[in-house]
């Protein structure tokens, strides 16, 4: 069975979220659980994390099909010390949040390694391998840092795919399969395969041996059993272009093709399934889009 849903805002608190979610027909949602540009937030009160589980048990939505998301400027793989204590410290937060909340799983981008590299250096495939590697050592170690701080947690570290933009880490399914092995508590890891940051990564999805091919090469390197959701988006650049830009479903590169794939994939079974698409007006219409794929 697929659960479908969008990112949805929390504006005003996150008991919003849920309140949101059932606005637009949605059976998952992504919420963020503080400002996502700010690195201070104020505490979840205790109105605030119970109304929340009020609305979503209202919702229907079970907390397995709820993906939050940390904040944009955490970046476990930053080269100076202070700040990467900075995004750790409030990585952290962000899972006792979750907890909090009753949530199962914390989604995050893996983080950039941010040195500046000539064109040059930039095709050297060993140099920014070696480059790319030294950072990815670094998201590791701040992960099993952030899991040993939380115990008593069964919050899931999802790490989400990139596109490559940038500094950028996580564009490549090694990537990922790097960090996961190096994480000491696999039962706290999981992997958020967003289509568009997918395909301007370089793996194409468009066709059923297209997409095919690229699942089973994401089967290979990482592991089905570590996906635990995705972000449905089309794609405004187009395949291999290492460009962060959403479109919405079928308007972009990808075409309905992949969603309609994705919808009759068992293997995307009992997971959420998010939409970040640019326009949330259509939102309602795209879930019901897309579970209209279901069965053709």
């Amino acid at each position: 069975m697929k659960f479908v849903g969008a990112h949805v805002s929390a504006s005003g608190g996150v008991q919003n979220a849920p309140l949101n979610a059932m606005k637009i027909g949605a059976k998952a949602f992504a919420l963020f659980t503080k400002n996502q540009r700010q690195w201070s937030a104020k505490p979840l009160t205790m109105v605030d994390i119970d109304e929340f589980k009020i609305n979503l048990k209202e919702s229907g939505i079970l907390p397995k099909y709820v993906l939050p998301h940390d904040s944009y400027l955490i970046n476990l793989g930053h080269p100076e010390e202070e700040k990467l204590e900075q995004s750790l410290e409030a990585f952290i937060d962000e899972i006792h949040r979750c907890d909090q909340l009753g949530l199962e799983m914390l989604n995050f981008h893996p983080g950039s390694h941010l040195v500046k590299l000539s064109k040059k250096e930039k095709e050297d495939e060993q140099y920014l391998s070696e480059i790319e590697n030294a950072s990815l050592d670094i998201v590791a170690e701040s992960m099993n840092r952030a899991i040993n701080a939380t115990p008593s947690s069964k919050v899931k570290l999802v790490i989400e795919n990139t596109a490559g933009q940038g500094t950028n880490l996580g564009y490549k399914f090694e990537h990922l399969a790097y960090i996961i092995e190096r994480i000491d508590d696999k039962s706290r890891v999981g992997v958020c395969l967003d289509t568009c940051h997918t395909f301007t990564a370089g793996y194409d999805l468009r066709t059923p041996e297209t997409y095919e091919h690229t699942m089973s090469e994401f089967d290979r390197i990482v592991g089905f059993e570590y996906l635990c959701a995705m972000h449905i988006n089309d794609s405004k650049p187009p395949l291999g272009a290492k460009v962060d830009r959403h479109h919405s479903l079928g308007m972009g590169e990808l075409g309905w093709e992949p969603f309609r794939l994705i919808m009759n994939d068992d293997r995307m079974n009992d997971m959420p399934l998010v939409l970040e698409t640019i326009d949330e007006t259509i939102w309602g219409e795209e879930i019901k889009a897309l579970y209209a794929l279901i069965g053709k």
